[in-house]
């Protein structure tokens, strides 16, 4: 089989259209048709179902699509493989990052990889958490430094390898003027009567408060979920909620009107590191990210 026309076939079948799939692959749509034709010839089957406006895989298909993956999965970390031999780092490096980690922690670790292998292109996406490790298992990126399942940083379900590099700790803020700051011993049944402006229900920043709400049986009411946690700071500062914010964004703290608020037993702290897919080949230039970020 051609791993042209395999690719053809997955990125139809995952657009479900032909248009679409041409465009992801830079083609042109009677270059994609062809190719589809080509494959269904040699299986003798049809691979896709016609209907007026959209497209269903048929029996085959849906048994193709898997093999399909994993033969061009295969056919590309061989390739890989042996362009590694060359122990030449080069080529293009799709790395995913939260937006906090980008602005606070790698700035440094970019700057020294853009200077030390200037054949690398690297190619920076920013997600949450929970994208992250989506981006990772379906290889849309190589390498994601995000934060971490805290339930398992080793191997996740997923067969993915992740490594811890920071512990983040994580502080109640509020405004100065906001009734919270009022209280001189807060807790958490507290907090559970004011509006949380918190990162959306999907990243595990905002699992790892749910919990702590759940074991003492309270609710959050977060009306305006965000991801950016400059703009949460920024809509806590001014009065409309209470927050969870890493300690290394406080610095400017007192400049904007923020108050850190102690609230009695609890300490988070949030796990900070890379994942990569346990069974893929990496390239020179993952492999170089990783040495020097660990370093």
């Amino acid at each position: 089989m051609d791993i042209q026309a395999l690719t053809a076939f997955i990125a139809v079948a995952e657009h479900k259209s032909f248009s679409l799939a041409a465009e992801q692959l830079h083609l042109t749509q009677p270059a994609i048709s062809k190719r589809i034709k080509g494959l269904e010839e040699q299986l003798n089957s049809p691979l896709f179902d016609r209907h007026n406006r959209s497209l269903s895989l048929t029996d085959t298909g849906h048994s193709l699509l898997p093999k399909a993956k994993e033969i061009v999965q295969l056919v590309r970390d061989t390739q890989l493989s042996m362009r590694n031999m060359n122990h030449q780092v080069e080529g293009r490096l799709k790395l995913g990052t939260s937006h906090h980690i980008g602005l606070h922690r790698l700035p440094p670790f970019l700057k020294s990889f853009v200077s030390q292998f200037p054949l690398a292109e690297l190619n920076l996406s920013f997600m949450g958490s929970e994208s992250a490790y989506q981006a990772v298992a379906q290889r849309k990126v190589e390498l994601a430094l995000t934060t971490l399942e805290t339930s398992n940083t080793n191997n996740s379900p997923e067969g993915m390898i992740s490594e811890v590099l920071w512990h983040d700790k994580m502080v109640f803020v509020c405004a100065k003027e906001h009734p919270l700051n009022q209280l001189a011993h807060a807790q958490l049944r507290d907090l559970s009567t004011y509006p949380a402006i918190l990162p959306e229900a999907n990243t595990f920043t905002f699992k790892l408060l749910v919990e702590k709400f759940k074991q003492q049986n309270l609710t959050l009411h977060t009306p305006m979920p965000t991801n950016y946690l400059e703009t949460i700071k920024m809509l806590v500062s001014v009065g409309l909620g209470w927050s969870l914010l890493p300690e290394s964004m406080l610095d400017n703290a007192e400049e904007i009107g923020l108050a850190e608020l102690k609230i009695e037993q609890i300490t988070l702290t949030r796990p900070l590191g890379f994942l990569y897919l346990q069974d893929r080949t990496l390239s020179n230039a993952a492999k170089a990210f990783i040495a020097l970020i660990k370093a």
